[in-house]
């Protein structure tokens, strides 16, 4: 009996000892679970309170000084809200909308800093920038005193965006902003008041030639100024100016007027029964009614094309050309009959000016060969000329060009300005022009730029120089650059987007999608033409150069000169016009223009 009683107390403790040690196991978990939660309370309180500290920054009203204070309640926090809130001046003086903004979120784009002008060095507005472009930072708030763009203010087809050349998108890439040079923007208003005062006081010359056809070799020029000879008519019969003897021309077929207000010549189609073409676009009503058409502008350079055989080439002048120092001869053919029975459109432009406007002593001479389409070769011949004049009517920049005999400058600029005004996003060109000024003693200066393969050869004293580069892919010059762009081209790859050109005017979307797309020029140096070296230069689109090399026509101008020595009918353009030949013989397949100049005045007449 007494040993169960025992059992059963000692049972009991047992029992007692296992109650109190699940309790203390439950406590000492539930403690565990306060202890943590505790501890990640803390650190949440830290973590807030560390974040409200970093906000709003409570330390600083305690550590700046009174006037530190009075600034930074002056200068405003930028919040979320105010991202999309422009920065512009709060210059009362400053008129409404007479300023480009830039918002905060946004990067400064070097494309809208390059087409800064002049302008940043005058005084700055106590809210404009007062330091240059490299020394910015992302982090800089600024406003750009930009003159208002939204008006039309560019010079014929053109692109309403800021004047960028491609060493700025090149050094944009580098990352090397202290290297960049801005280029001025072109004064369009000012430039435009000029051309127009200029060109008011010209006399316009066209000058028509039949260069295919029965009638070939047939000439007709007239003045803007010859009321009587206006408007001229060109027919199959007389009493037409310019006579085409030929079965699919009307008797009346087109008319060309002088346009005294827009100063430009305009054709139009006089109810023709085969049509009129200008560069291979139809003028006339296509629905074979004998009314007559809208009247189109004329271009030196174009071609006229009446029925299917018969085309006219324009050159169109000014009255002071009849001075020109230098023997010019063009000649162009679209050899459109090369491709079988598929019509060959004309996309070569030649375009010359002497002298240019606003200078006395300088002249343009240049070819810009089209693909994709003849709007971007027309764009450029007529605007780059008008940029080269604008710069060079700056007494600073003539006199710099003629103290250093150098032009490299104008050139660059001159290029870098016209791919930023030409709107041509699907067509462009190649351009070759050569500069010309005169020196003392009836001697000459000769600098050419170029981007394509338009080439231009220049005999004098016995050698010949090559005065362009040749922009195709497959050459080494453009694979070299290409290669340090660090995109370097595939063996055997010879195009890039469908082009064989890796450098030209205009193809705007080739460009955006592929940076190994140029418009730098390439400049030559200037060469000195002495008056008793018999030099002359040839300049010609690749419809010439495919199939006849340099030393070939070097050898004709040679014989021609012999055949005609002390003949004053030889003149420069009859030697184009053999030289054409040569390239018809050979069966060339693209379009084929040339531009004779001859510096040789015993071979000189009179172009008037």
């Amino acid at each position: 009996m007494a040993k169960a009683m025992l059992d059963v107390f000692h049972s009991s403790d047992d029992t007692a000892a296992a109650i109190v040690r699940n309790a203390l196991l439950v406590f000492s978990v539930e403690g565990v679970i306060v202890i943590v939660i505790v501890v990640v309370v803390m650190i949440l309180l830290l973590l807030i309170l560390f974040i409200i500290a970093c906000k709003f920054k409570p330390w600083r009203r305690f550590l700046s000084s009174p006037s530190s204070s009075s600034a930074s309640s002056r200068s405003r926090i930028i919040k979320a809200d105010d991202l999309e809130r422009p920065l512009i001046s709060e210059d009362p003086n400053t008129a409404s909308g007479q300023r480009t903004r830039i918002y905060a979120s946004q990067e400064p784009d070097l494309q809208t800093l390059g087409s800064i002008s002049s302008r940043w060095t005058q005084e700055p507005t106590p809210n404009q920038i007062t330091s240059p472009f490299p020394q910015l930072t992302h982090s800089d708030s600024f406003v750009l005193d930009i003159p208002d763009t939204s008006e039309e203010n560019v010079v014929g087809q053109t692109l309403k965006r800021p004047l960028v050349t491609n060493q700025l998108v090149e050094a944009q890439k580098a990352g090397r902003k202290d290297d960049l040079k801005f280029i001025p923007r072109f004064d369009v208003d000012t430039h435009r008041e000029f051309l127009q005062k200029y060109k008011a006081d010209q006399r316009s010359i066209l000058i028509l030639e039949v260069i295919s056809g029965p009638s070939r070799g047939n000439r007709y020029s007239v003045k803007s100024t010859d009321t009587s000879g206006l408007p001229l008519t060109l027919g199959r019969v007389p009493p037409s100016n310019l006579v085409v003897k030929d079965s699919e021309v009307s008797g009346k077929h087109a008319q060309i007027s002088w346009n005294s207000n827009k100063l430009k010549w305009e054709l139009v189609d006089m109810g023709s029964l085969n049509g009129t073409f200008l560069n291979s676009h139809a003028i006339h009503h296509l629905s074979g009614s004998r009314h007559w058409g809208d009247p189109v502008e004329l271009s030196s350079g174009d071609t006229i094309t009446l029925g299917t055989t018969s085309e006219i080439f324009v050159h169109i002048t000014s009255q002071t050309e009849s001075q020109i120092p230098l023997g010019v001869g063009l000649a162009s053919d679209p050899m459109s009959l090369r491709r079988g029975a598929k019509k060959l459109p004309m996309e070569d432009v030649c375009f010359y000016h002497w002298p240019l406007p606003g200078t006395e002593q300088f002249g343009l001479f240049g070819i810009c060969d089209g693909h994709g389409g003849v709007g971007a070769a027309i764009s450029v011949s007529q605007i780059l000329p008008e940029i080269i004049a604008s710069i060079l009517s700056d007494q600073f920049r003539r006199e710099n060009v003629l103290q250093n005999h150098d032009a490299s400058d104008v050139l660059r600029e001159a290029f870098a300005q016209t791919e930023a005004c030409i709107n041509h996003y699907y067509e462009g060109c190649t351009a070759t022009a050569v500069l010309v000024w005169a020196a003392d003693n009836e001697s000459f200066y000769v600098q050419c730029a170029n981007v394509g393969d338009s080439a231009c050869f220049i005999n004098t004293d016995g050698q010949v120089v090559k005065l362009t580069e040749d922009h195709r892919v497959t050459s080494y010059s453009e694979r070299l650059r290409i290669q340090g762009i660090g995109e370097p081209l595939r063996d055997g790859e010879t195009r890039l987007c469908g082009l064989n050109l890796a450098r030209m005017l205009g193809d705007k979307f080739l460009k955006q999608q592929d940076s190994r797309f140029s418009s730098e020029p390439y400049i030559s140096q200037a060469l000195y033409i002495h008056q008793s070296s018999r030099s002359f230069a040839l300049l010609a689109s690749d419809g010439f150069w495919d199939v006849v090399n340099v030393k070939k026509a070097v050898q004709l101008v040679n014989q021609a000169r012999e055949r005609n020595e002390g003949d004053r009918d030889a003149s420069a353009e009859k030697i184009a016009n053999i030289l054409l030949g040569e390239a018809r013989t050979q069966r060339t397949k693209d379009n084929t223009s040339i531009i004779f100049l001859d510096f040789d005045n015993t071979n000189r007449i009179d172009s008037s």
